[in-house]
């Protein structure tokens, strides 16, 4: 695959088309490289109490976007929502730059259909920790989305549009907190904040943060936790993964039965994401949340 194009892919992931290798470009991995060094622009911009709370808004928006719509919804049809809400959710999951909505699926359906076999995109038993927690995005295979695995979703043009130029959500939400940053520092001094503290807290150290706290669970949670059903891959249950990505940590449980919208299985296990959808049931903007089946629940009380 020539440079030209692996650059033009990222404006455009359609500019190349689907590789059967595992090799890593540079052109890759440059992108990549470029997130984390642009945290260090902290030390030049600085700390502000505003700033580090929009971090963490921002961390927790965008987690929800990713494990309640980007996995529950578009990964595996856990509940029902408007086509509306589907594209909101849909653009606020892609500003945490994981890529599009149905690239996000189509490899995550896969994951599940050959969970830590030889073709699982991202097995630590397979190919080690570093390559299920980052590398495997980065490969030449892996990069194109298969729009086979995602027929459902694909004859929606506009997340077509936002898979294709999936680039185009996270520069508007560096934009976005350029200006607002801008403007805070000519009407509220008083925040002691700046468009670019604010680029730099609230889209590059989030997204970092998001970043790391998603991968884990293709990494971290198929090799430390607690497993409670015998299922034929590494999943684990684990609370501290849990609680980071409100509720995804719960990965045993999930690769037990995946066709529920809830992931924590019994009450003490937290799953925000569940939750958040449930009292988003409450006012009409999602519906039909699938419940965990009586058996199951018959297995957890023998348990």
């Amino acid at each position: 695959m020539s440079s030209l194009k692996q650059i033009a892919a990222w404006f455009d992931s359609t500019a190349v088309r689907t590789e059967k290798s595992d090799h890593i470009s540079w052109t890759r991995v440059v992108p990549f490289i470029m997130m984390h060094l642009a945290v260090v622009g902290v030390f030049w911009v600085g700390f502000s109490w505003f700033a580090f709370w929009v971090c963490i808004f921002l961390y927790f928006v965008r987690m929800f976007a990713i494990t309640g719509f980007y996995h529950r919804y578009f990964s595996h049809k856990n509940f029902k929502t408007s086509r509306f809400l589907q594209f909101v959710f849909a653009f606020v999951g892609a500003t945490s730059a994981q890529r599009g909505p149905l690239w996000w699926a189509s490899h995550h359906r896969f994951h599940h259909a050959k969970s830590d076999t030889s073709e699982d995109p991202h097995s630590p038993r397979q190919k080690g920790f570093m390559w299920s927690h980052a590398l495997w995005f980065l490969s030449d295979k892996n990069f194109a989305t298969n729009e086979r695995r995602i027929k459902d979703f694909t004859k929606f043009p506009e997340l077509k549009w936002l898979d294709r130029f999936d680039v185009v959500a996270p520069a508007i939400l560096a934009v976005v907190l350029f200006g607002v940053g801008e403007y805070l520092t000519a009407y509220y001094p008083g925040l002691e904040t700046s468009g670019w503290q604010l680029v730099i807290w609230g889209f590059f150290i989030s997204t970092i943060l998001l970043y790391h706290a998603t991968y884990t669970i293709n990494s971290l949670a198929h090799r430390f936790g607690s497993r409670r059903f015998e299922t034929k891959d590494d999943s684990r249950n684990n609370l501290m993964l849990a609680l980071l990505t409100m509720g995804e940590g719960w990965h045993n449980n999930h690769h037990y039965y995946s066709g529920t919208a809830r992931q924590g299985f019994v009450w003490y296990e937290i799953d925000l994401t569940f939750y958040i959808l449930k009292l988003m049931s409450y006012c009409g903007l999602v519906w039909d949340l699938k419940p965990i089946p009586d058996k199951i629940k018959t297995q957890l009380h023998k348990a």
